[in-house]
């Protein structure tokens, strides 16, 4: 098969790979429809962390199940399934509490940027839907499988709801789908951070009413100013950098709270700073296998769109782009179709 094989920092190329095979009972091989890039792929593209040796990649799927192991009881053959890019069994205590992504029996899922990927724990990971999605679908489905469930966990942890105002760092797709997942959740007022015309459109598309282009103590400075001097309720940081995260903390007020969804690189809080703040902070890698069902119900009743945060789709031969134009903020976020 063809798949996607990062060999260094910027070096990205599709490639023969072997075809995935069942090597576990509890295994399933999906055909996959669509995968995309994340930004925490640019990362290791960008020389950010290291890449010790060809790495096969990708996290984020959608796809059609072509066989399954012998003790696979929830997914069969045929059917379409979107996962998460951590697989859990969704039985131990802390997948029945909510956070499959810390299951005791996590498996980090990769190798998605391909035509055909292997999927552990397949009864507790996939999560199939009721029917046959049309085409359309199918980018707002993959969306579900990581950036969508992410800024909806950092929207959760945030605790937006009604009557709270939200603060959102962060414009790339989680950030922006952190934005829906806010106005879905019942905020009543939603800041944007951005800087770029066109994110800052869909994230007024997605319910933003507000939006912030300052950054650091300038950002907080105005997120202070827009709300009496108080700062946000909610704040949701969906970046990972030391900047990113005291902005966050610094927007939000007395007794708010930071849901973290941004996957952190060199972030070091200063813990009397965080004493004094009275904020809480909460978040990690989202538990987004815990928020499936409801967020394919919102998708097949047409209810939200995230599909739209893909403003650009190339085949999969062209990944070595898609990562081009993600890195140069030239697309929020870059399709392959397979």
């Amino acid at each position: 098969m063809r798949g996607v094989v990062m060999h260094a920092p910027g070096d990205v190329r599709v490639e023969q790979r072997e075809d995935p095979k069942i090597l576990h009972p509890t295994d399933a091989v999906i055909r996959l429809s669509a995968s995309c890039v994340c930004g925490s792929d640019l990362w290791p593209y960008r020389g950010a962390e290291a890449v010790e040796e060809p790495a096969a990649m990708g996290h984020e799927y959608v796809g059609v199940v072509e066989e399954v192991g012998s003790e696979v009881r929830n997914v069969q053959p045929g059917q379409f399934v979107i996962g998460s890019f951590f697989a859990s069994d969704n039985t131990c205590e802390i997948c029945r509490a909510g956070y499959q992504s810390s299951c005791v029996h996590r498996e980090l899922v990769g190798g998605a940027q391909a035509q055909y990927m292997r999927v552990p724990l397949a009864d507790g990971t996939l999560v199939a839907t009721s029917e046959m999605p049309s085409d359309d679908l199918i980018p707002s489905f993959l969306a579900a499988s990581d950036v969508l469930g992410t800024g909806w966990f950092g929207a959760i942890a945030a605790q937006a709801g009604p009557g709270k105002t939200v603060a959102v760092v962060g414009d790339g797709a989680v950030g922006l789908l952190a934005v829906l997942a806010a106005k879905q959740l019942g905020a009543e007022r939603i800041i944007a951070m951005s800087r770029h015309e066109s994110r800052q459109r869909l994230a007024r598309d997605f319910g933003a009413t507000d939006i912030v282009t300052e950054r650091g103590d300038e950002g907080v400075a105005r997120i202070k100013e827009l709300t009496g001097g108080l700062g946000a309720h909610s704040v949701i940081e969906a970046v990972g950098t030391q900047q990113s995260m005291l902005q966050a903390i610094g927007s939000t007020r007395a007794g708010g709270h930071v849901g973290f969804v941004g996957v952190s690189h060199d972030v070091a809080l200063d813990g009397q700073q965080l004493f004094f703040s009275h904020v809480h902070l909460h978040g990690g890698p989202a538990p987004v296998r815990q928020y499936l069902p409801e967020l394919i119900d919102l998708i097949f009743k047409r209810e939200i769109d995230p599909g739209k945060v893909f403003d650009l789709a190339l085949p999969l031969d062209e990944a070595a782009e898609a990562y081009k134009a993600m890195d140069e903020r030239r697309a929020i976020k870059a399709l392959l179709r397979v």
